[in-house]
């Protein structure tokens, strides 16, 4: 099993959220692309909640680029059969402290399900710099495999931590 390795970040103009994720899926390292597979629940509750349309990857990144959206995962590079973060091994992780050293702006990072933040906590809390003003959520994953909760019951809870992020001005 080969090493996988994440994706650049999309960066925001003048980012205020980090949005963390663990590790690409399989469909997404096949399209290139964050949260690619068509069941992810991502960038449906992203773009409704900035009120703009569902729309081709360049586009949702451009959407985040102009609203302080920055898009990253948690690990760098690890082993991985499939998609499911429970089968993560050999981890490393990304350097955060160099990443909001040089993005002042950052106020928050969202988690995208348990999994990246239980990564975060024990991997790069314990190791590097994190400034003390970021305040951090976890929220449930968007992946198609947290079937517990529907896109709607997610879409809630994710704009609930939106409004607190932004604002009541954007929805």
């Amino acid at each position: 099993m080969s090493m996988k390795k994440c994706f650049s970040p999309i960066y925001a103009k003048v980012p205020k959220v980090l949005v963390l994720g663990t590790m690409p899926s399989k469909v997404s390292f096949e399209k290139n692309e964050y949260y690619a597979h068509p069941r992810n629940a991502f960038w449906p509750i992203l773009t409704r909640f900035f009120k703009a349309p569902l729309q081709s990857m360049a586009e949702n990144k451009a959407l985040c680029e102009q609203q302080g959206v920055m898009i990253w995962d948690v690990l760098a590079e690890c082993e991985r059969k499939g998609s499911l973060d429970s089968a993560i091994k050999q981890e490393n992780v990304n350097q955060f402290d160099s990443l909001f050293q040089a993005n002042p702006s950052l106020e928050y990072v969202i988690f995208n399900g348990k999994a990246a933040e239980a990564f975060f906590k024990k991997k790069v809390l314990k190791n590097q710099a994190i400034p003390g003003y970021i305040t951090f959520f976890c929220l449930p994953s968007t992946s198609p495999a947290n079937a517990q909760l529907t896109l709607e019951s997610k879409r809630v809870v994710w704009h609930e931590t939106l409004h607190k992020v932004f604002g009541n001005t954007v929805e």
